[in-house]
Parts: structure tokens; C-alpha cells; sequence
């Protein structure tokens, strides 16, 4: 009998205990159920604020960018045809913007940057390069003044130049000068149509770039949605004169933030230039595919691409 009592009592005890842990994990939850519906209370409410702050006259900026890599090294590794190398690539984008958003005029200002580095060594052949060389190479700086006839539409200048960097800079280089009008239908979105625009074209050599009069279109939306910053842009030149002469460029960044002000990004960019590919074809070794006698009318216009995919760092 006592033996049974103790017993008793022993699985009385654990239910006892069982049922106030599983009791005490409820409240637990609940309250943090609580506290959660608090927060995003509180994080509606800041959000709220954030949004008539930004509604106010006056600057704003930001910036976001991309690196990516990675470095090797192989010692006698026979399996692969070159077994002694090293190798690697680095990749960085950088995006900024500073706008003065006034009731009566908007002064837009904008960088865009991608820069990219490759190489292999083969550590057997002693003529071959052991330096990083440059493969992708853009920079696009613009500024856009408008003086508002209506709440979504302006009267606007604006100023674009795109060259390159790191090899052949300004050659060829490209400034675009012109007025029109640019229309914001929403809230980060700028849409610029320059009838009036005369596209500079800078090169150090009388090669097969022309400048010209013609249309210029720039549509570009730029927004931070929480962790997410993201940036599209399209910019296309029409000559009056040839469409030969004319040109487009539509760049994308993406960045998410993982941690504190580390994320992860992705950026690439097509393009279409027939000025670019036939300097390209004229000058390229006849060994490797070149052809000084190649026009305008037979030169195979590609589309340009490149991407870089790493790690982002938000400002």
C-alpha cells in the first residue's frame, strides 16, 4: 500500500511539473505574441514618420553598392590542364544619388559605377600575365534640373556623361546635352523625354565616332523598401541624322541587407552601341577575327551584357 501511494504521488508530481512548464510555455507565447503586435505597431507608426520626412523640401541622398570575388591557387593539381595557377576575380558597384526636392523645381543628381578584375596566371609559362585586368568598366554620372508647370510634369536640362575608367578613358566618351520635359507620375520614378539633345562623342583618334542631334529618353526608379534597395535605369540616345549614331544603356542594381549594413547585391546591364562594335571589329587583330574594311552596313551589332553578383554594403 505504501509502495502505492509513492508512486502515486511520484506520477502526480511529474504531471504537476509537465503541466506547469507546458503552462508556462503558453504564457511565454502569448506573450510574445503581445510584444510582437507592439512592435510592428510602433515600426507602422516610425514608418509613418519616415514617409512625411521624406515628403519634405529639401536634399536627400544615399548610396548603395556591390563587391564580389574570389581568389585560388593550385600546386601540381595534374587533373586540370594548367595544375600550377593562380587565379581570381573582383568585382565592385557603386550607386549614389543627392536630390534637392523643392515645391517650385527638383535639381536630381545621380552616379552609377561598375568595375570588374580578372586574371590567371599560369605559374609554367613565364610570358603570360600575372596581373588582374580589367574586364568590365562603366561609369555613368548625370544631373537633372526642372522647374515644375504641374505636380507630376516639368520644363528640365539635363547633362549625362559615360565613359569608361580604367582603360581607354574617354575614348570613347559620351555627353549628352539637352532640354525637354520629364514627367514623375509616381513617387521615384523620373522619365525624361529631351527632343532637343546633342550627343557628344569624344574619342582620342578620326575613328568611326560621330556626334550628333537627336531625342533623348531616360527613365530611371530608384526606392528602399526595408532591407531591399533597388535601382533601374534606362538611357537611350535617337539621332536625327543616322540610326547608326544612336545608342541605349539600361543598368539594374539590387541589394538586401542580411546584416546590420552587410547584404548580399546583384547588379548587370545590357547595351547597344553600333558606333562601339564596329571600332571594335576595325581595330581588333585580323587574327583574332578583325576587319579594318567593316561599315556600319555589315558590322553585327551585339548586345552588350555584364552582371556581378557578392556581397553589398548599404551607406
Amino acid at each position: 500500500m505504501n509502495i502505492n501511494k509513492k508512486l502515486f504521488l511520484s506520477a502526480s508530481l511529474m504531471l504537476a511539473i509537465s503541466f506547469g512548464f507546458s503552462q508556462t510555455k503558453e504564457e511565454l507565447q502569448t506573450q510574445k505574441a503581445e510584444k510582437q503586435a507592439e512592435a510592428n505597431k510602433f515600426q507602422g507608426e516610425a514608418n509613418a514618420l519616415q514617409a512625411q520626412i521624406d515628403a519634405l523640401p529639401g536634399w536627400r541622398t544615399g548610396a548603395f553598392g556591390t563587391i564580389g570575388g574570389n581568389l585560388s591557387e593550385f600546386s601540381d593539381w595534374y587533373s586540370q590542364g594548367t595544375p600550377n595557377n593562380s587565379s581570381g576575380n573582383i568585382g565592385i558597384s557603386f550607386n549614389a544619388f543627392a536630390n534637392k526636392i523643392e515645391d517650385k523645381y527638383f535639381w536630381r543628381n545621380a552616379l552609377t559605377t561598375n568595375f570588374a578584375w580578372v586574371k590567371l596566371d599560369d605559374k609554367d609559362d613565364p610570358e603570360d600575365s600575372d596581373s588582374f585586368e580589367s574586364t568590365t568598366d562603366v561609369f555613368n554620372i548625370s544631373s537633372l534640373y526642372g522647374r515644375n508647370i504641374t505636380k507630376t510634369i516639368a520644363i528640365s536640362a539635363l547633362g549625362e556623361y559615360r565613359t569608361t575608367l580604367l582603360d581607354n578613358f574617354n575614348d570613347p566618351g559620351y555627353l549628352d546635352l539637352g532640354i525637354g520635359a520629364t514627367w514623375t507620375p509616381i513617387e521615384n520614378l523620373i522619365v525624361v523625354v529631351h527632343p532637343l539633345n546633342y550627343n557628344f562623342v569624344f574619342a582620342d583618334e578620326d575613328t568611326v565616332f560621330e556626334s550628333s542631334l537627336g531625342a533623348k529618353i531616360v527613365a530611371d526608379y530608384t526606392r528602399q523598401i526595408g532591407a531591399i534597395h533597388f535601382k533601374t535605369n534606362l538611357s537611350a540616345f535617337q539621332s536625327y541624322e543616322s540610326s547608326d549614331l544612336s545608342n541605349w544603356t539600361w543598368t539594374n542594381s539590387f541589394s538586401y541587407k542580411l546584416w546590420k549594413m552587410i547584404g548580399v547585391g546583384f547588379d548587370f546591364g545590357l547595351r547597344s552601341n553600333k558606333q562601339e562594335a564596329l571600332n571594335y571589329i576595325q581595330n581588333l587583330p585580323v587574327a583574332d577575327g578583325g576587319n579594318p574594311s567593316e561599315t556600319f552596313d555589315s558590322v553585327d551589332n551585339k548586345l552588350q551584357s555584364y552582371y556581378t553578383v557578392g556581397l553589398s554594403y548599404s551607406f
